[in-house]
């Protein structure tokens, strides 16, 4: 009896030590990551705040300014495994701080477009700049966490996503309205400006407070890195591929790249394209539709907390994943359907949010459960480089569509279509190689 109460009590130690060292490693490393992507997503995607000024004063066609969006996952797609497997060698401070600086320049002089073919060479450009952070940033967490605690970390750095919208959206919307013909320039140029400047800010910040890997960490004792390491390890000698060669040949990894193709169209429909839907529904002031945007951000925030969670506690990721792009789907459609009424189509954008962004956390539990080593780093860069074509593939089709047919409905059915093709192919991913 005692033995076994001195064992519970060791146990329970171990526990303990274990969950404040990974708390320590959390506090120390998500709020500055999570910073980073705030400030990313909202670069990336201000464009379509941008759009509502933008394309009248330029004279740009809903397929010019499709394209322009999309083109940025062009340059993503040419240089992302290159990236990744830079960050793998020279580490995450270094490489990140220069993507973000990069990034933050570029998206900035956006400001200065005045042509489509000066739109698609600054979206381009910015593509390559940003090119590697989305997945650097994920396999960094693999070096940190386990794959029974990643869930959580992945769906704390997605946060930023609902987050960059939840604050962005009206701090867009604001800009827009306020600066408006100060000094020449109009709303649209401001936003490009000073939303480029705290990327720049925030990749210094990097150089000085990020830890490359859990030996870096002066943060960290001897024992807590001993322990840390020791789980990372641990966990590396289950890894399935070890070579970079051995991720292409992979049915699973181009298997989870389609499902991946999926859900980032439904994901950027909702990021390019929420603010036009929400005009469309009705809202017509520029302040208005930011202050609306925020709405299902926030909803999506909690989403994306919560089932990312009850992944991690239950160790269960198929029907989870499933179940967000399910609910993105119908959530698009409802809003296609009843677009004619304000408040249903709301909820419809709302419950879209809530789904097509929660899937991406959510996703990155899977591929990074039985990749580790170089082949995570090319694997997740492959999966995401390749995935994220649809974030050029979706933007252009809905403004070819709705130049087309002067509606964005066929549009949205269309990635509404994708967002349950990607949860019916989640099922053939073996349920024993990622729910551990």
């Amino acid at each position: 009896m005692s033995d076994s109460l001195t064992h519970d009590a060791l146990g329970t130690s171990v526990e303990v030590s274990e969950n404040a060292a990974y708390r320590k490693a959390a506090w120390h490393i998500l709020p500055l990551l999570l910073m980073c992507y705030l400030v990313a997503y909202l670069d990336r995607v201000n464009v379509g705040f941008a759009k509502l000024q933008m394309s009248d004063d330029l004279h740009f066609s809903e397929a010019v300014f499709g394209l322009g969006a999309g083109i940025f996952f062009i340059a993503y797609f040419l240089v992302e495994i290159p990236s990744n497997l830079i960050l793998h060698k020279v580490g995450a401070r270094l490489w990140i701080a220069r993507i973000m600086i990069s990034w933050g320049i570029i998206s900035s002089c956006m400001a200065f477009v005045s042509t489509p073919m000066s739109f698609y060479i600054m979206r381009f450009l910015l593509g390559l700049a940003e090119a590697g952070f989305y997945p650097g940033v994920i396999l960094y967490l693999s070096y940190w966490f386990p794959a029974h605690r990643r869930g959580k970390m992945f769906a704390l750095f997605a946060s930023a996503v609902p987050l960059s919208g939840l604050v962005g959206a009206p701090l867009s919307g604001w800009i827009m309205e306020a600066f408006n013909g100060n000094h020449g320039y109009a709303g649209w140029q401001w936003l490009f400006f000073l939303e480029g400047l705290p990327s720049i800010a925030i990749g210094i910040l990097v150089i000085f407070c990020l830890s490359d890997r859990i030996a870096h960490a002066g943060w960290l004792n001897r024992e807590e890195k001993a322990l840390l390491q020791r789980n990372i390890d641990a966990e590396a000698s289950h890894q399935q591929a070890h070579s970079v060669r051995e991720v292409f040949r992979q049915p699973r990894i181009w298997l989870l790249t389609a499902i991946y193709f999926c859900l980032i169209a439904g994901f950027y429909t909702v990021g390019f394209w929420l603010p036009t839907l929400i005009r469309q529904a009705g809202a017509t002031d520029i302040l208005h539709v930011g202050l609306l945007s925020a709405i299902p951000y926030g909803a999506a925030v909690v989403t994306m907390l919560l089932i990312s969670r009850s992944a991690d506690r239950l160790r269960e990721r198929r029907w989870h994943l499933a179940f967000t792009a399910i609910l993105g789907a119908v959530g698009l459609l409802i809003s296609t359907f009843w677009s004619d009424n304000f408040t249903v189509s709301m909820i419809g954008l709302t419950l879209g949010a809530m789904g097509a962004l929660s899937t991406l956390p959510l996703f990155w539990s899977l591929p990074t459960a039985f990749l580790g080593g170089t082949a995570a780093a090319a694997g997740i860069a492959l999966i995401n480089s390749c995935g994220n074509l649809a974030g050029f593939a979706s933007p252009y089709l809905m403004g070819y569509l709705k130049d087309l047919t002067h509606s964005t409905t066929i549009g949205m059915c269309v990635m509404a279509g994708a967002l349950i093709l990607g949860a019916l192919l989640i099922f053939r991913i073996p349920a024993k190689l990622v729910n551990h």
